[in-house]
């Protein structure tokens, strides 16, 4: 009985402490009816508004390499992709300066900003690629640049006080200029896409399309598609990183009809049907380029920027960065080997 009447207190002193009106929720009620169950609407929605505002706090990185022969128009391209001049030919590069000996590395970056969401844009160009005589393994140093940033990534990544917001100078793609010869593919272009489709997101593109006609540019895409096949190289978007079916069939149309994109770059706006647009003049007429029917540029930029910005960067960190990570950590039992100051550190902490 005594366990009962404390029991009962407990009822009472609980039934004062909850008023018996409620008060009015904060939160504005759902009409009831849209998917709302019994007492209406929580608010788990808004964590995607949440999300945005914090990603819009951070802004982003996005590092694009270009690699392939001098001449095929990639500065010119990756102006025309981001509507501003962020290759090195517009950052003091002159014309005048000889080939490099061997590939030259060099990163641009960019702040870039619309609709306030900031990107920082970094531009990879590789001159020398492909110029030389005797090209045997000039696709080294760009392997090597390209582990650099992952191994990079990785140090910050073990450091025991490492910072929240590691700085990614990963490459997250990897845009392969292939000339518009119209036959095949050269062995260079093979060997490249061989060894570093493992390592990088890599995605063809035929440069100057407009030095094929349409029927010899559908054919070069074919025979491209056809050689990339027999030759076993995974270009972005692989197949076995495709997540679900939606992912699949979106895709599989790109690898089955758009890749390699043939492209036509260009940074000079001319008038068309009282239009401005983005254009290459020629003796027939101007080549729009953000005109499907006459190049597939804007076909390249939606699925670079517009589509699949976001799973280039994740695949680079969940495929490539992981593939690379796991290799080190195995090879070293588990942690990168100390270096010098590391162990001095060490000791001052002990």
């Amino acid at each position: 009985p005594h366990a009962g009447s404390v029991e009962t207190k407990n009822e009472a002193a609980m039934s004062e402490l909850v008023p018996e009106t409620r008060p009015k929720p904060a939160v504005p009620m759902k009409p009831l009816g849209i998917n709302a169950s019994l007492l209406g609407y929580i608010g788990i929605d808004t964590i995607i508004e949440q999300m945005r505002k914090k990603t819009m706090k951070t802004g982003f990185d996005f590092n694009i390499m270009v690699v392939g022969q001098s001449g095929l128009g990639k500065s010119t391209l990756v102006n025309t992709l981001f509507k501003s001049q962020v290759s090195r030919k517009s950052s003091g590069w002159n014309r005048e300066e000889k080939i490099p000996k061997t590939v030259e590395i060099k990163a641009i970056g960019h702040v870039i900003e619309e609709g306030g969401v900031k990107m920082k844009l970094t531009v990879i160009d590789t001159p020398g690629f492909g110029d030389q005589i005797n090209n045997e393994n000039c696709w080294e140093p760009i392997e090597k640049y390209i582990n650099e940033q992952y191994e990079k990534f990785l140090k910050e990544e073990v450091n025991i006080a490492r910072k929240k917001r590691i700085p990614d100078t990963r490459v997250h793609c990897c845009l392969y200029f292939i000339s518009p010869t119209g036959h095949s593919l050269r062995p260079l272009d093979l060997e490249f896409m061989k060894h570093l489709s493992k390592v990088v997101n890599i995605i063809p593109v035929i440069a100057k399309a407009d030095t094929m006609t349409l029927e010899e540019k559908t054919e070069f895409k074919q025979r491209v598609r056809k050689e990339l096949e027999v030759n076993g190289i995974e270009f972005y978007p692989q197949k076995e990183f495709d997540e679900d079916l939606e992912d699949k069939t979106e895709n599989d149309k790109i690898r089955q009809e758009s890749m390699p994109f043939a492209v036509v770059g260009s940074d000079k706006e001319y008038q068309v049907n009282g239009k401005r647009v983005l254009g290459r003049k020629t003796p027939w007429g101007i080549i729009e380029v953000e005109n499907l029917t006459h190049c597939e540029f804007a076909l390249l930029r939606d699925f670079v920027i517009r589509t699949h910005l976001q799973d280039l960067k994740e695949v680079t960190h969940n495929i490539h960065y992981e593939t690379y990570r796991a290799k080190r950590l195995n090879d070293n039992g588990g942690l990168p080997p100390m270096t010098v100051e590391t162990e001095e550190n060490h000791e001052s902490n002990l």
